[in-house]
Formats: C-alpha cells, structure tokens, sequence
C-alpha cells in the first residue's frame, strides 16, 4: 500500500474530536487504509480474499459535496457540521475532507445572511430561518450548484440576497433555496431557482450526467471512475448481454455499462433520480437503456412474472443492503454475474451469505475508499453462478 503519509489529527484538523465526522483522523493515511482492509477481510475473508484496497494519491479535499449547517448560539454565528444527538453545531472553519472552494461557498453565504441581518435558526432559541447549505461541485465541468435550506417559505430579501452572494461568488451556476425542517437536515419536497439552472452537469467515466437537487450522486469523483471502472470489469459484458442495474440512481452505472451490453434496464425508486436517469440517456444518446421508477424487488419480481432473463445484474443499494424480497427475486432470474457494489461490507456481507446459499460464488472483491479519514469503506463484489 505506497499510498501518502497524509498529516495526522491536529495538523489537519483541529476540531476533529469535537466534530466526530472522521474517526480516523488520528491514523496516517497508510494506517486507514490498512485499518480499512483488516475490516473486510474479517467480514468476507473466509468466503474470498480481498483485493489490496483501492486508495487515493491525496485524499485531502476529496468531498465534492459539501452540507454546511448553520447555528446561532450563544451570540456567535455558526457554520459547520450538525450533530443529531445534540441538535447543535460543531463550528468548522474549513474541512480536510471538503473541496475548499465548497467551503469557502459555505462560509460566503454565512457572511452575506449576517451582513443582511438574515437570521439563522437558533437550536437554542427555536427560532431563526437559515438552517444549511448544500454545495455541490461537478469535478468534470466545474459547474456548481448550492441549495440553502431555511426554515419558512418566506425567505427575507430573497433577490437583494441572491445578488449580493452571487457577486461574492459567480462561480455558482445553480442557486436553488428549498424549504426544511429545522431538526432534520434533509432537502424539502419543493424547489425555487434563485440563479442559472436547477441542476449542474458532470462527467463521470467519460458519460455527461445531469444532477439535480434531490437526486443522488458519489460525493468523492476520483474514486467514483474508479469504483465505477472496476464495476464494470467485473461485469465482463460482451455487447451481447441483457443488464439489469438496480438502483440505478440517476442512471451512472447504467449509462457506462450501455457501450458494452445488448439491453440495460436500471431501476430506481427516487422519482427525482429516474427523471434525471431519462435525461441522461438522451444526453449520451443510449438507445439500449430503459429506466423504471419502481421499487427494486417489485420490479424484479415483474420481471421474474414475465419470464425474462438477464444475464448480469449490477446492484448498489443504500447502507441497508438489499431486503428479502429482492435478494428472492434475484435467485429466481439467475443471472450468471452478480456485481455487487456497496457502501456497507457489514450488509453486504449478510446478502453475500443469502446468495452463496443460493448457489452463487465469490469471485473477485475489492474495497476502495471512497471516504477517507472515515471508517467507511467501499466493495466492490462479483458473484458467478454455478462455478465451483
């Protein structure tokens, strides 16, 4: 593992005790990566052994996705990151994990909401309108998109507010606001352009994707064409296979698989994410890709009723893993690979298990950290039916 001698805790972050974000902020980068490997290999050791993990050259500044959340608190104006067991907010002036330029966006808005006298919710006082901010950055075409949350669809000075931060930052190319509930830092289910579009733009693995603000998208670009490259390797499509690419999000994994298989269906249950999925289709001109906005499992099991075959089925489920009813569905249509791509060894593992009952082997598995100075690890799995 010749990865850098990244700095330790303090020299990096001075906060990183109180904030809690990165656990592994005490250990070199050649000591996460290895605490990182030593995880899935007792997770999944007996059934394969893993692949050396997959690391970064710099893993400083790897989020390209960035939610600062705002507080007012003992007279002082905060910026930084929410703690849900407390309500409050760890004051952050800059993040070894954020993309600078995210944080600097993070810290303008804060600025410009003061000098307007805009009023940031106060977990303290129960009052207030300004809660966060997300930034997202678009590595491959530089476009920027930030959504603020406040807490009432009255936003005070909207375009005096609007101006003023976009003179501070011309950059940004998508200015969104959204209305959320205080103790909940989710987007709400209503959005207003402020500024330019209501999405940016990216390219990913050499496909151009359109994301917009509620879909969801790989917050570290480097190791996404990465994961995503090994994804696909070990799909070892032909042109001549029928993929089914289940929650597909916004259709990335799909779109690259697209070049290499007859058929690709991708399915997602986010509404938002299926829309952009269609868009992208069109944008990298795929006529072999069909996008389905149904529940996993449900869609699986129409598809078992209609007595269809696929040959590869890609999947990439939240941190929950697959439920029972899509693990079920996926035995019956047998498909020869298996690519299991997951943010969580510890459900992944518990699906592993489902399947090799099922008659499925590992072959191949590879973790790759997609989120460094964290505990989280990415894998990266291939299943093949049948082989001994």
């Amino acid at each position: 593992m010749n990865e850098p001698n990244v700095k330790k805790d303090k020299e990096l972050c001075p906060v990183y005790k109180k904030c809690s974000g990165c656990q592994l902020m005490n250990m070199t980068y050649e000591e996460q990566l290895r605490f990182k490997q030593i995880k899935v290999e007792r997770l999944m050791g007996k059934l394969c052994r893993p692949e050396l993990i997959v690391g970064m050259d710099d893993p400083v500044g790897y989020r390209y996705k960035v939610t600062a959340v705002y507080d007012f608190k003992g007279g002082k104006s905060l910026c930084g990151v929410y703690q849900s067991a407390t309500g409050g907010v760890i004051d952050v002036k800059s993040c070894a994990a954020d993309n600078p330029k995210a944080d600097s966006i993070a810290r303008q808005i804060l600025k410009t909401a003061n000098a307007m006298k805009i009023s940031l919710w106060s977990s303290y006082g129960g009052q207030g309108f300004l809660r966060y901010a997300m930034i997202r950055i678009a590595k491959g075409t530089g476009e920027i998109m930030c959504v603020i949350g406040g807490t009432d669809n009255d936003f005070p000075s909207k375009k005096h507010f609007t101006a003023e931060l976009m003179k501070k930052c011309p950059e940004i190319t998508s200015l969104v606001f959204t209305v959320c509930k205080p103790d909940r830092i989710a987007p709400g289910t209503k959005y207003e352009t402020l500024h330019g579009k209501d999405y940016i733009e990216d390219i990913i693995c050499g496909k151009k994707f359109r994301i917009s603000p509620k879909s969801f998208a790989q917050i570290n670009p480097v190791q996404t064409e990465k994961l995503y490259s090994l994804a696909i390797k070990y799909a070892a499509l032909t042109g001549k296979e029928t993929v089914i690419d289940a929650y597909c999000g916004i259709g990335t994994l799909s779109l690259i698989a697209a070049d290499k298989a007859r058929t690709v269906y991708g399915c997602e249950i986010n509404r938002a994410a299926i829309n952009d999925a269609v868009i992208n289709a069109k944008l990298n001109k795929a006529e072999n890709v069909k996008f389905i906005c149904a529940d996993s499992g449900e869609f699986l099991e129409e598809f078992t009723e209609e007595k269809l075959r696929a040959d590869v089925v890609i999947m990439d489920p939240a941190r929950a893993g697959a439920d029972r009813r899509f693990l079920s569905n996926l035995v019956k249509i047998a498909p020869k690979r298996i690519v299991y791509v997951s943010c969580n060894p510890e459900t992944q593992s518990r699906d592993v298990f489902f399947l090799i009952k099922n008659g499925y082997k590992i072959k191949k598995l590879s973790p790759v950290d997609m989120f460094p100075f964290t505990s989280h690890v990415e894998t990266v799995c291939l299943l093949v039916k049948g082989e001994k």
